[in-house]
């Protein structure tokens, strides 16, 4: 049977599936034995010279998962391949996601290492680390989550879908091969998708990309303008009242400290607008540490975060509660969940 030449040490299947030799994405056949991709399993097939030339006979379909013996190519089944069958494409049931939030045991990957599945670290090919902020923060959302989990037929959802719903089901996987997933394929079709607007090698804004995601992903889940047309819009779109005044209608400052006000006694317009996402303003971090002694370069790691400055949330979304005013091309503004 040679299942004894399987060597899942060598094994990982988060990078692009395409066949070592003919660079070709159909019918790729993985080796269990050193794990590399090969096309085709008939005869003058990749994968059947491989088989005899280094004397490796053990092959999975990555799309069917259905193993092989070559170059004698009959098909085996064997329970024993099946966590080689979920560490390449992981399934999940209602059943199983029913209490996955509240799950705390600890899994431990081949090499004995404990992790906590959806809590894995998702691997820094180059910059792409603004893209694995995103991707952790996505899988963290219930409805997000669920649905790329639950997906029926995911080979007929476009090609990000795919690969953003592999990654979340493997970040969640509780029988990894090793305790950290590679997001390589899923950057790729970012990088093609966006039109090489978002890349690996260049390090990106991470609310920009974020944007980006959810619009493209609402169009791929077939939504439209409508409201909870799909499971991006019914997730993350909100609506906010804005009122806007001309300038010259708005009360007067009595000093240029004071914050410029609407009057509700001169002309003002009022709309509801909807919205997936809001930015919020920082206060900018100063030059200077006052605190910090001249020359003095040996600044301990709570120094340096006292530094920064610290606002409460709350603080933050106070433009967005209706009583603060901001000026925008001539014209003054509040906004209002």
């Amino acid at each position: 049977m040679y299942l004894d030449t399987v060597d899942r040490s060598v094994l990982d299947f988060d990078f692009e599936q395409v066949c070592s030799i003919s660079l070709s994405k159909n019918n790729v056949y993985a080796c269990l034995v050193c794990g590399k991709y090969y096309q085709g399993r008939g005869k003058h097939t990749h994968a059947y010279f491989h088989s005899i030339n280094d004397d490796h006979h053990v092959f999975i379909n990555l799309s069917t998962l259905r193993a092989y013996i070559l170059p004698e190519n009959y098909e085996i089944h064997d329970r024993s391949l099946n966590d080689i069958k979920a560490a390449i494409s992981p399934d999940y049931t209602v059943l199983s996601i029913k209490h996955i939030d509240s799950r705390c045991e600890y899994s431990r990957d081949l090499a004995g290492k404990k992790y906590r599945a959806g809590f894995v670290g998702l691997n820094r090919i180059k910059s792409n680390d603004y893209m694995n902020v995103v991707i952790q923060a996505l899988a963290h959302i219930q409805p997000i989550r669920d649905t790329l989990l639950l997906m029926p037929d995911l080979e007929k959802q476009t090609v990000l879908v795919q690969r953003l719903a592999l990654l979340v089901r493997r970040v969640w996987h509780s029988k990894l091969l090793k305790a950290h997933v590679s997001p390589h394929e899923f950057v790729q079709e970012v990088v093609n998708r966006s039109k090489h607007r978002f890349r690996l090698d260049t390090q990106c804004d991470a609310f920009e990309f974020l944007t980006w995601l959810l619009n493209t992903l609402h169009l791929d889940f077939g939504g439209t303008r409508k409201r909870a047309s799909s499971i991006i819009y019914q997730t993350f779109q909100g609506e906010i009242r804005v009122v806007s005044q001309k300038l010259e209608h708005a009360r007067m400052r009595s000093d240029e400290d004071d914050l410029i006000l609407l009057d509700t006694q001169n002309p003002f317009s009022e709309k509801k607008l909807p919205f997936l996402t809001l930015s919020l303003e920082l206060p900018p971090k100063p030059l200077f540490n006052d605190d910090e002694e001249e020359g003095d370069d040996n600044m301990d790691n709570a120094s340096r975060k006292s530094s920064i400055p610290q606002v409460p949330f709350g603080s933050l979304i106070q433009r967005y509660n209706g009583s603060v005013s901001v000026e925008c091309q001539g014209e003054v503004k509040q906004y209002c969940f």
